[in-house]
């Protein structure tokens, strides 16, 4: 079913770029679709620092340039992370008075917390060629609004906890989500032979986000709190350009 819709999506993508003259991106400012991948390490603050260290995310964009250097499309990312904060009182009501989880073997379980979650938005901005080495590159300006998700992914090797299994583990997650808005200043290197194209950047994000479960189990209440929440994300993109060469000239005598 995904390929039914992708490959049709990519190949109008190559019949959009195609459309459009053939130009030489060295000396003129052209239309191209920009597909990248992107890799971010994130620093969190406000609501969010308190339950969650740094992270990582990868992702991936599909922008539109137009002859007037601006920029329109969307990006999406996955989140992971590594740093839980209180992740030993989260299982506080299920554990042993040593903080131990007793899985169905009758031994210690061993427990590990992760964090996840995803974003994905609609962004707008502009190119200023400066410090490039053509009008199609330079200091990048971006603003976008979308939506943030995410949760403690509460991992037990082996299942062997039925106290965490299936819908018993979505009572400690912490799953929340909501509006996000961002905004980020970089710089894009479009080469002119194409062989080498990508961005560096530096995003600040601003969530309002609350939590999604009905209760949570180690308090036995509905979170009913509000979150505010930011990123503060360095990002770089390895970029595929869409258009089309000009083709090279050759003189006969």
């Amino acid at each position: 079913m995904l390929c039914k819709f992708t490959l049709p999506f990519i190949a109008s993508l190559f019949c959009i770029s195609s459309l459009f003259a053939q130009l030489n991106i060295h000396d003129s400012t052209i239309f191209t679709p920009l597909i990248s991948a992107t890799f971010g390490y994130q620093f969190p603050g406000g609501d969010l620092a308190k339950q969650f260290g740094s992270n990582a995310s990868i992702g991936g964009s599909i922008m539109f340039k137009t002859k007037h250097n601006w920029l329109f499309g969307a990006e999406g990312n996955f989140m992971f992370g590594q740093s839980v904060k209180n992740s030993d009182s989260l299982l506080q009501i299920i554990s042993t008075e040593l903080g131990f989880i007793i899985d169905a073997n009758g031994y210690y379980a061993d427990m590990v917390y992760y964090e996840r979650g995803y974003n994905f938005f609609a962004k707008f901005g502009k190119v200023i060629p400066m410090l490039s080495p053509n009008p199609n590159s330079g200091i990048t300006l971006l603003a976008g609004a979308g939506y943030i998700q995410d949760k403690i992914r509460i991992h037990n090797p082996g299942n062997t906890a039925p106290q965490l299994l299936g819908d018993y583990k979505k009572g400690y997650d912490r799953l929340n989500g909501g509006l996000a808005v961002t905004g980020a200043i970089g710089y894009m290197y479009l080469s002119n032979t194409r062989l080498l194209n990508f961005s560096l950047s530096f995003e600040f994000m601003q969530a309002w986000t609350t939590p999604y479960r009905e209760r949570d189990f180690d308090t036995g209440q509905k979170d009913t709190r509000k979150f505010s929440s930011q990123f503060y994300t360095v990002r770089a993109s390895w970029i595929i350009p869409l258009y089309r060469r000009v083709p090279k000239e050759f003189y006969t005598y």
